[in-house]
């Protein structure tokens, strides 16, 4: 017989996540170990827990899904995080992949759908909806320029914070993008200033555009 798949919830709506405990509860094969509100009490359930699967919202109230995620899987790689969330933004689903979630879901997913989703990443299968996966499978199939050799002087950390800034994202994006603390974020942009001799913002995007970043 199968061995019963383990399943912590995280979520910070209490009617939400009761709904999805019970749809899980309900299925023969699926037991829910617990449940978290917060992303802080997500990582300590986890690691208390030891589930096979998080099915982890991306706004929490302290720190973000992505965060949690990120932190959940480099203590326990063998586990699946299926992020269940309202947010549909390209910024959020990339940095939810980026931090090592293996699917995304939104909230208004059929109840079928989030099961068979769940039984997915326990398998280490990449799973999207529909609207999620035509955006990423949008992504790599559109033609991206050679960065590997412009502005060698930086490092791929500083490349990849370059060009979002060309692509007019804030800080605040830049570092949910890429999982990085806001301070990080502009200890990069002030190293990015200072090995591209540029005095703003402005100036750097401009250098970064003729280079084709951020297009």
């Amino acid at each position: 017989m199968n061995e019963r798949l383990r399943v912590l919830v995280v979520d910070d709506h209490p009617l939400f996540r009761f709904g999805v405990c019970t749809l899980l509860a309900n299925e023969p094969q699926v037991d829910v170990v617990g449940e978290a509100a917060s992303g802080a009490h997500a990582i300590s359930a986890a690691s208390a827990l030891g589930p096979d699967v998080v099915v982890m919202d991306l706004h929490l109230p302290d720190i973000s899904g992505a965060e949690a995620t990120r932190h959940i899987v480099a203590e326990q790689p063998g586990v699946g995080v299926l992020m269940l969330t309202m947010a549909d933004e390209s910024e959020s689903v990339f940095s939810a992949m980026r931090a090592g979630a293996r699917g995304y879901l939104l909230k208004d997913a059929e109840p079928d759908e989030i099961i068979r989703a769940v039984h997915a990443v326990a398998r280490r299968e990449a799973i999207f909806g529909p609207d999620i996966a035509t955006r990423v499978l949008g992504f790599f199939n559109h033609s991206q320029p050679n960065t590997d050799t412009v502005f060698p002087e930086l490092t791929v950390r500083e490349r990849e914070v370059l060009s979002l800034i060309a692509g007019g994202h804030s800080n605040t994006v830049i570092a949910s993008t890429l999982c990085l603390s806001p301070k990080t974020v502009r200890n990069h942009i002030s190293n990015v200033f200072s090995k591209l001799h540029v005095a703003d913002r402005a100036e750097a995007i401009v250098r970064a555009r003729e280079a084709g970043l951020g297009r």
